[in-house]
């Protein structure tokens, strides 16, 4: 079992940058994928971004160019780096750990970009 805790969401306005954290309970293996997928009122969990231990990144279509996905593999941390935010990007992000034998999320943190 996994344990993820996130941090990092807030308040910002359009145009503006945010910088999410989540932090592992255990050592993330390099089996283990990383990443963040959020999801806003009404509507289905999106991906957002995922990372492997080797650096290899996916992006969803919607963020891709404006967020940036990173992993501190000895802090057992991912985080997400999110510039040039829009209104659209408004909801709850979350964190995600996964291999081909488990899947464990994080609570969730709550972005809002609003003028």
């Amino acid at each position: 079992q996994v344990q993820l805790v996130e941090s990092g969401g807030g308040l910002v306005q359009p145009g503006g940058s945010l910088r999410l954290s989540c932090a592992a309970s255990r050592t993330i293996f390099s089996i283990d994928v990383m990443g963040w997928y959020r999801q806003a009122p009404g509507k289905q969990r999106e991906l957002v971004a995922t990372t492997t231990s080797g650096g290899s990144t996916n992006y969803g279509d919607s963020v891709k160019g404006r967020f940036t996905i990173s992993r501190d593999n000895a802090k057992n941390t991912v985080y997400l780096q999110m510039n040039s935010l829009k209104p659209e990007d408004t909801a709850d992000y979350y964190c995600n750990v996964h291999s081909s034998n488990y899947n464990y999320w994080g609570q969730g943190t709550q972005v809002t970009v609003s003028s």
